[in-house]
Parts: C-alpha cells; sequence; structure tokens
C-alpha cells in the first residue's frame, strides 16, 4: 500500500488508529529536526564564557546576545504560524534551516560585538520559522494523541538543548571559537531533513484539513478563553524566566559560588537540561491522560519548593535540585501549548507560534534583565530573587476545566 493510500485509509479511523509507522516517522523527524535546531540554539549560551572572555563582554552584553537572538526566534513565531495557518509554506522549512546554517557559520568567524548580534539574530530568524510549521506537522500526523505529538517533538528540542552544551565543551572550549563551524554539519543535515518533511507536508495537505475543528467544543465564553489565554502566557512567563536564568546563567553561578571549571559546570548543564528534556517527554502523554490542568499544576506551582532550596545548598544537592527543577518545569510546556490549542481551535500554528514566541521572548528579556542585575548585584542574588517565580503558578487555578481526556 503506498504512503497516500494508507493515509487516506486512516481518515475515517479513530484517533486510536491513526498511529501507523509511517505517522510515527514524520514525528520522529519532526522530534529530530527540533533536536538539531535547540542543539544549534544551545551552542551560543554554552560559549558565553569563552566570548566573554575574547571580547571582555560584560553581563549585559552576555544578556543582550541572548535577547538578540532570543527576540528575533519570538517576534517571527506568532506571524508565521497566522500566516500559515491560512496559506500554508512547506518550503520554509528548509529555508529556515539555511538561514541557521549563515547564522552558526558567521559565529564561527566573527571578530566583533555587533557581529556576535547579527550571527545570533540569523540563528534566531531560523528558528522562528521551524517552530510553528514543524509543531503543526507533528499535530497533523498525531492520530489525535496531541500530548504525546508535542511532547515527542519538544523533547527533541529539549535533548538539543541537552546536548549543545555537552559538544560546545567538548569541541569548542578546548579549541576555540572557531570550531563552532562544525554545527554547521549538523544545520546542513537539518536542511536535508526539513526538506523530506516539507515534501510530506505538501503532498498530504489534501489529507488534513489544517482548519479541522475551528468550532470550540468547550462552550466557553470568549472572555473566558481570552482569561484562559493571559493565564497561560503567564504561566510561561513564570517558566521561561526562570529557565533562561539557568540556562544562561547557571555555569557561571558555579563558577563563582563553588570554583568549578568551565568544562565541569558545562556538565551540570547538561544534566539540568538533561532532565528537562525527559520531563518534557513525561509531561505530553501524561496530560492526555489525566487532562492538561492537572499537569500544568503539578509544573509550576510544585516546583517552587525547589526552587526556593536551591540558593542555600551545597554543590551535590545544587546539581540534584537543578535536575528535579528541570524535569518538573519541563513537564508543563506540552500541556499548555495543547491546551491553549483547545481553547481556540482552527488556530495550531498561529497558538504553536504565540507560545514558542512568549518561550523565547520571555526567555530573551530574562537573559538581559538578569545579566544586568548580576552586574550590580552578582550573580547568587539573581539566582535567589529567581527562586520565587513559580509560586506564580497558584495561578493555574483561573484555568477552566477542559472535558478532553485521552
Amino acid at each position: 500500500m503506498s504512503a497516500t493510500a494508507a493515509l487516506s485509509s486512516q481518515a475515517g479511523t479513530s484517533p486510536a488508529n491513526q498511529t501507523s509507522p509511517l505517522v510515527m516517522r514524520v514525528i520522529g523527524a519532526c522530534a529530530l529536526a527540533h533536536l538539531i535546531n535547540d542543539l544549534i540554539q544551545a551552542v551560543l549560551p554554552s560559549i558565553y564564557p569563552l566570548l566573554k572572555a575574547n571580547y571582555g563582554l560584560s553581563f549585559a552584553q552576555i544578556g543582550l546576545i541572548t535577547l538578540t537572538f532570543q527576540l528575533t526566534a519570538s517576534l517571527l513565531q506568532p506571524w508565521v504560524g497566522y500566516h500559515t495557518d491560512r496559506h500554508p509554506k512547506p518550503w520554509l522549512l528548509p529555508a529556515g534551516s539555511l538561514c541557521t546554517l549563515l547564522g552558526i557559520l558567521m559565529l564561527a568567524y566573527v571578530g566583533s560585538f555587533p557581529a556576535i548580534l547579527l550571527a545570533s539574530a540569523l540563528v534566531g530568524i531560523g528558528s522562528s520559522t521551524f517552530h510553528p510549521e514543524a509543531s503543526r506537522i507533528a499535530r497533523l500526523a498525531s492520530g489525535g494523541r496531541y500530548g504525546l505529538a508535542q511532547s515527542t517533538f519538544q523533547v527533541g528540542g529539549n535533548a538539543g538543548s541537552a546536548l549543545g552544551p555537552l559538544l560546545a565543551a567538548a569541541i569548542i572550549i578546548p579549541y576555540g571559537q572557531g570550531h563552532v563551524a562544525w554545527f554547521g554539519l549538523f544545520a546542513a543535515f537539518a536542511i536535508l531533513v526539513l526538506y523530506g518533511l516539507s515534501r510530506w507536508y505538501r503532498e498530504h495537505l489534501n489529507l488534513f484539513r489544517l482548519k479541522a475543528g475551528t468550532v470550540a467544543s468547550h462552550g466557553l465564553p470568549r472572555r473566558r478563553v481570552m482569561l484562559a489565554l493571559v493565564v497561560l502566557a503567564v504561566l510561561v512567563f513564570s517558566k521561561f524566566f526562570y529557565m533562561s536564568g539557568l540556562t544562561s546563567y547557571f555555569t557561571f553561578y558555579l563558577i563563582e559560588k563553588f570554583g568549578l571549571s568551565v568544562a565541569t559546570s558545562q556538565l551540570y548543564l547538561f544534566l539540568f537540561l538533561g532532565a528537562v528534556a525527559a520531563g518534557t517527554f513525561f509531561g505530553g502523554p501524561i496530560g492526555d491522560r489525566i487532562g492538561r490542568k492537572a499537569v500544568i499544576w503539578f509544573s509550576i506551582l510544585g516546583a517552587a519548593p525547589f526552587t526556593l532550596a536551591l540558593p542555600y545548598v551545597d554543590l551535590f544537592w545544587t546539581g540534584v535540585l537543578s535536575m528535579i527543577i528541570g524535569f518538573i518545569l519541563a513537564s508543563a510546556f506540552s500541556a499548555i501549548v495543547v491546551f491553549a490549542q483547545e481553547l481556540v481551535p482552527g488556530n495550531v500554528g498561529m497558538i504553536a507560534g504565540v507560545f514558542f514566541g512568549l518561550m523565547f521572548g520571555f526567555g530573551g528579556i530574562g537573559g538581559a534583565l538578569l545579566g544586568y542585575l548580576a552586574d550590580i548585584h552578582g550573580i547568587e542574588h539573581v539566582f535567589l530573587l529567581c527562586s520565587f517565580l513559580p509560586l506564580l503558578g497558584v495561578l493555574t487555578i483561573l484555568l477552566p476545566s477542559l472535558h478532553k481526556k485521552a
């Protein structure tokens, strides 16, 4: 049976019967592309200590690099998602990865702070075209198991974020900034993967109704829906503002407080990001079974006791608590995205763009602001302030209880 015929035969089946090997391969390819995309993105914060030493940068300038990357990665995403919900553009996937390739090659050979900002912006633009489109393809290939598809897609990105610092510690830190160019091989491979995905997407647009489910089944008034989306945005703020602090400054915190070397601090960052990947993987399927709201409750507010304790513990417990925090916080994002998509069905790409955009935007603002505060008050003070952010998870009480459980 051909791929088209196989998918056509699934059109009238139940969601549980739609997870064919072909569909799972598509979801897996989306996750692989996400891994490569976020691995390349993770190179940037991983080489911050190297850039800081090479160019004499302040923490505020480090924060500006983060801000430049995150804002270019966030501002375009909602527009890309909104536009492609109505006018699909399969070619955007490989085109965006080509932009990432140019950015990472430029980062290897730049010689000034403005050039670093430009290279960071190019990597961010590539990311802004990737997330809405790839997230939509994963959902279209989900067979109705939206939480599983979103988690599988997202865990690819988190795995890439975890591997990035490890590879940077092995390839770039010992040998210098020029070796960033080796990561261009990952970007070139991603172009091939995304070209294949774009062909699958283009060939099967007629089999998937992108606007399916435009009439919401939850029966909530528009005002309540808007309030719920605002609450979800605040929860994303608390999650990614804190995560930005750990991702951008955890190595500096470990070096300053415990006297670790750069390479050793990167290993601790890898463990934290590995826990983030694990939490992401489990969050989506659990949300399919017990409901998204329950997962969001646990993920945001449940991390608060551990974040509050982190600034006061020794090196061993810093490593342990950072992994617990990463696992718990990460379990929410897939649930938040799918919850929002169920609130406003028919706008899958736009919602993915908005929330991935918020993730990068809040991360960028957080990176810049926390860098400024670290210059004034010290990095340990920054981690103390951030420890209170998960308490905003109490706002989950304002979310409606959608009846969608798998």
